[in-house]
């Protein structure tokens, strides 16, 4: 099946648009992409609209809270124990939530699903795709261990009167993690290299012993300019891939940021300033990062923001300097690397999951709905 008259925005490298081009579409991957092809019947003729790679929304909490329901369908904090690395969201997921619908009506076709930021070791983060009734065929893998800095796990265990209490306590824990983490993964080697004992099995170090290998990426929640800096400090001190989330102060200090060559998943956009740590909330924040060279996504974090308006949120970003192309790339190629699932979503790449949106036009503006969604090659709005 082929998509043709299409004006194409691929988000490749180059950030190639073609005027009228065409996508084949076989066995759920993109076969073809290329100038104007004739179609035939049982192809789908955009008349000149424009395509583009499914939209990302790279930092969420989508399943975690139902829609509609109050702590029977709340299942994104476990916030009785600082330091959960060994929790997975996949197993609290709701995929039957309605909000998955509505994602897929705003083109959005993979989510990035978080624990919430009430520890500050949270868990394990998983990219999704919106559509499916199981999970399990739905989970692109694990691509994350989520790190909550600042307010929220300071004001978590000082109700409980444990630690942490201060952003000083916040830091050790997470310390704590990722030490204990790598002398667990040191002593498991010496042991296969000498035929020794094994250590006792530790299901906390287990689960981060594939961040500090550097196979996924370390999420941190921060929106201060100290907390992001804590980020920043702690990444370089244990060497780990990682983004920002958030990252609400980052324009005031995006020069540094560049020189740290690091990514920052920018939002919730609409929304007030709710909180102290949130008091230099700007919508600015996305163009001027992205204007220092810093890797930026758009996201909701939702339910903070209902994830059908991440299109809206872009469309808030642009009106607020965020050029076109930053724009599409927020929830598309760069929202696909930071998640490090960009071997298979977010450009229209031949040998990508067929996950696409055709628009009339422009995506980001408020009376805009998409009038095809696929995913994996399959039309399912």
């Amino acid at each position: 099946m082929k998509i043709v008259n299409a004006k194409i925005y691929t988000c490749d490298e180059v950030f190639t648009v073609i005027d009228n081009g065409f996508v084949e579409v076989q066995d759920g991957k993109i076969a073809q992409v290329g100038e104007c092809a004739v179609g035939s019947a049982g192809d789908i003729d955009a008349h000149g609209k424009s395509l583009f790679p499914g939209f990302i929304d790279c930092h969420t909490h989508l399943g975690l809270t139902t829609s509609g329901v109050g702590f029977e369908g709340e299942d994104l904090n476990e916030s009785v124990d600082a330091c959960t690395p060994q929790l997975r969201i996949i197993d609290g997921i709701n995929p039957l939530d309605y909000s998955f619908e509505l994602a897929r009506k705003a083109g959005i076709t993979s989510a990035v699903v978080s624990p919430g930021s009430a520890n500050a070791v949270a868990g394990q983060i998983y990219a999704i795709k919106t559509a499916g009734k199981r999970i399990d065929k739905m989970s692109m893998g694990q691509v994350g261990i989520k790190f909550s800095l600042g307010e929220n796990p300071k004001m978590t265990y000082n109700d409980r009167d444990e630690t942490p209490v201060t952003r000083m306590a916040v830091a050790a824990v997470i310390r704590e993690a990722l030490y204990k983490a790598k002398r667990y993964g040191q002593d498991i080697e010496k042991a296969l290299g000498e035929d020794g004992d094994m250590p006792e099995y530790d299901i906390k170090s287990e689960a981060l012993l594939p961040l500090v290998d550097k196979k996924i990426k370390a999420h941190f929640h921060c929106h201060r300019a100290d907390d992001i800096f804590t980020a920043v400090r702690i990444a370089s001190e244990f060497d780990l891939d990682y983004t920002l989330v958030h990252c609400t102060d980052g324009y005031l200090i995006a020069d540094e940021l560049a020189q740290e060559s690091c990514s920052a998943v920018i939002g919730p956009v609409i929304c007030d300033r709710c909180k102290p740590e949130m008091a230099s909330l700007s919508p600015e924040n996305a163009a001027i990062l992205a204007k220092n060279g810093v890797t930026v996504a758009v996201c909701t974090d939702h339910s903070e923001v209902p994830i059908e308006y991440l299109p809206l949120s872009v469309g808030i970003c642009r009106k607020n300097g965020l050029s076109f192309e930053d724009a599409v790339l927020s929830v598309t190629r760069n929202a696909a690397r930071i998640a490090g699932i960009a071997d298979r979503v977010g450009s229209i790449e031949v040998g990508k999951d067929a996950d696409i949106t055709l628009f009339e036009c422009d995506p980001f503006e408020v009376m805009s709905s998409p009038e095809i969604v696929m995913i994996g090659g399959e039309i399912i709005s």
